[in-house]
């Protein structure tokens, strides 16, 4: 059986629950892979919990029968990616349903893209 790649955090928000999973064994926390699975936490998931009020945390850590110390691990590899992809520290690629004739293309979209959310973070108060 060969091992798949982790997903790139580029991609992080459309990952689905098997790339969590692959997320979780990349940064030691593959003990609650079958939790997240099971829960159905996917990139979407992910990227809601900065906006969790403190009872959502702690839901959210009973459910996955999380140990605090996991959590922030959790949450500071989080945002690590968050940074990425702000930042573009990460590789482009081009969606899989897309022609190879289109990979400048989304190229360039996406570092246009990039800029703009590193602009509207700097206007913000």
């Amino acid at each position: 059986m060969t091992k798949e790649l982790p997903p790139e955090p580029l991609d992080f928000f459309i990952w689905t629950v098997e790339d969590v999973g692959l997320w979780l064994e990349e940064i030691n926390l593959g003990g609650y892979c079958q939790v997240f699975k099971e829960n159905g936490v996917n990139g979407e998931y992910l990227e809601s919990m900065s906006m969790f009020t403190t009872e959502q945390i702690l839901r959210f850590i009973r459910r996955c029968h999380m140990k605090w110390g996991d959590f922030i691990t959790l949450c500071k590899e989080l945002r690590r990616i968050k940074v990425a992809c702000l930042k573009g520290e990460q590789k482009v690629r081009r969606p899989w349903w897309a022609p190879s004739c289109l990979s400048v293309f989304f190229v360039r979209v996406a570092k246009r893209n990039r800029q703009s959310r590193v602009v509207s973070l700097k206007l913000e108060p």
